[in-house]
Order: C-alpha cells, then structure tokens, then sequence
C-alpha cells in the first residue's frame, strides 16, 4: 500500500514486488504458527495443515488480543500521515468494543467494595475525567462514560470532593473540531466545558457512591528543582505547576522542606524538558532548572573518648569543670526499633 497527496490520504494498492514475495510468505507462516500457539481455532487449522483465510487469521488475532494473549503492531509515519487509515482500521478489527470489556468500580458506602459496572445508559451514571486541556473557552474536560447517561444541564457530583458540577456543554471532539450534542452513554467518549475537576476524577449522578479504580501510576523515574527566572513571575509559575498536576497524573511537584526549593519528579528528562518549555510558552514563565539540593549530615563510624575541662573566671568563684565519656554509633537493634540518639548519664553523687 503506497499513502500519496500532500498529508497521506490517497491508498494505492499494488502486488507485492517479486523480491519481497518470498519474505512476504516467511512472515505470513510465522504469523499462523504463533496464533496457533495461543488459539484453539488456528491451531486446530494447523495441526490438520488447513490454510486459515483471512477472515479467520482476523478473528483470531481480535480474539486473543482482547484476551491480552497477542500484541498487533502498525508501522506509520506521523510525516504525511503515512499508515494512519491501516491503524484505525486495525482499531475497529481487534479492539474491543465497551460491552466486551468488564469494568469495575470501588463502593465508597461499602469500604470500597469491587462493584461490576454494566455498559448500559439506564443504569445510574458513572463517568470518569481521564484528561484536561485548556482551551480558547477555557478548561476542556474530557470524560469516558463507563455506565449510564451523561446529558448537557443536569448536574454530576465529583466523588472525590463530594462537589456537584453542572454540565453546560457537551462537545464530541473529532480532531480539532467540535460538534455539540445532548447526551451521551455508556461507552462514549465526550469533552465538557466549565468543569473543574483534576485527572482520574470519577462523577456519578449522586445516587451512588462509586470511584472508578484509577490507572496505574508508576512512580516518578527523575526529579529536577525548578524556580522561576524573575520572582515577578510567581504567580504565573504557581498556576502553571496546579494545571500541570492537575492534567497529569504521573507528574508530582513537593516542596523541600529543609531546602525550601519546588522539587518537580516524572518520567524521564524528556518529560520534565516538555513542561518546562510549557511554562515557557503558555505562561510565559521563564525557569532556571537543575539537580534538587542535598543536606549533607555527618556521623560517628566508630567510638571516640573525650576529656573535657571547663574553666572560666567572669568574677566571683567562677566555673569549673571536667567532663569525661565517649561517642559511639548505636547499635543496629536500637536504630531498627526507630531510635537515632541515646544518652546515658554515668555521674555519681553531687558536688
């Protein structure tokens, strides 16, 4: 298949050139020998050396990738577009629709008990905001509705905060443009304008309690203190750190409390660069970045003597004394128990 026209939308299809058929069929029996190891049907088809058509080679493939048995990979090129049209039809070929995916939800009226949901538009609603972004309107929300009906002017409660939103505008977004509608249900995705909300916030109708179980949030891989350039610049730096966090649940911001620097943490260098170019452009925030400070502290690693004599003469009978002990590291029992100091008194008697 060949993608011609300025942006990739004109598909030719043509035999595959001579030198590759040979290549071309390898690949194919490959193909069929690993679907065979995982599925019933082509490897039934295999064992009798039957030759699955096409048809089934797809089913199969849809079969075992909704059972997360087999992986289907699509190679493109974000330059003109190039393989865009063969990926969204292997989207429509193998992956699964909303009813054939079980989701579950956490009863927060029944310590968090697991609750199966159902991909149906008359039972109560459940939804969760999965990701944020500002627009000319302003916040862009955009929401999976997992159970139930989501309908433009009625109002949904925010688990989380126990808030009550109402939804003024629903928009179903197809690149960048946007087209309005009424309701939505299960199964749809839909953007909202004019909800405030953060990343993985789950809405119901208010007549449960469910919180959707969150997607898995790996832990921050590299961390970098970041301030802005001109102190005049705080505020702005301050609102861009709260919608950042806000829209991405992987980057975390802390602040030091023995340094007092803006510790930000993500995935990887590449990660933090993007939201700090961000700041940059969208908030015009300017930032000086490097390695989070260290408080280095010293320790004892092995006993030391001290013999001490205190002496001064300020007028009157003045002061005088001899300290004598040691300083050693304590043992690994004690600090295991959570003990980082002890001190014992060995004096006898008064002077």
């Amino acid at each position: 298949t060949s993608f011609l026209g300025e942006k990739g939308t004109e598909l030719l299809k043509f035999p595959i050139p001579e030198e590759y058929v040979e290549q071309t069929e390898d690949l194919r029996k490959e193909l069929i020998e690993r679907l065979a190891e995982i599925d019933e049907e082509i490897g039934e088809l295999f064992i009798n050396e039957e030759e699955p058509t096409i048809e089934q080679i797809k089913a199969a493939v849809r079969r075992q990738t909704i059972a997360r048995k087999f992986v289907p990979v699509f190679l493109g090129s974000a330059y003109k577009n190039k393989g865009v049209q063969l990926l969204l039809d292997g989207v429509n070929d193998y992956l699964p629709s909303p009813p054939e995916v079980q989701n579950k939800a956490l009863d927060l009226n029944k310590d968090e008990a697991e609750v199966q949901l159902q991909c149906d538009s008359n039972l109560p609603l459940v939804a969760l905001a999965f990701k944020l972004e500002e627009s000319r309107f302003g916040q862009l929300t955009y929401i999976r509705v997992y159970q139930g009906t989501l309908r433009k002017g009625t109002y949904a409660t925010n688990t989380k905060t126990g808030k009550k939103t109402r939804i003024p505008r629903l928009v179903r977004m197809h690149a960048n443009e946007m087209v309005d509608v009424d309701s939505v249900g299960a199964g749809d995705v839909v953007a909202v304008f004019g909800v405030e909300c953060s990343s993985m916030d789950t809405f119901t109708d208010g007549s449960v309690n469910y919180s959707l179980v969150s997607m898995f949030v790996p832990k921050p891989v590299m961390s970098l203190a970041v301030r802005p350039k001109d102190s005049q610049q705080a505020a702005n730096f301050s609102k861009a750190i709260g919608k950042f966090t806000r829209e991405d649940p992987t980057l975390k911001v802390s602040i030091d409390p023995k340094t007092n620097q803006t510790i930000i943490s993500g995935m990887g260098e590449l990660h933090l660069e993007i939201y700090i170019e961000r700041m940059k452009r969208e908030y015009g925030v300017e930032c000086i970045t490097g390695n989070p400070s260290v408080n280095y502290k010293e320790t004892i690693t092995s006993r030391s003597n001290f013999n001490y004599l205190h002496k001064k003469q300020s007028g009157g009978s003045g002061q005088y004394a001899r300290v004598i002990g040691y300083i050693e590291p304590l043992e690994d029992e004690l600090i295991q128990k959570g003990i980082d100091f002890e001190f014992e008194n060995l004096v006898i008697g008064t002077n």
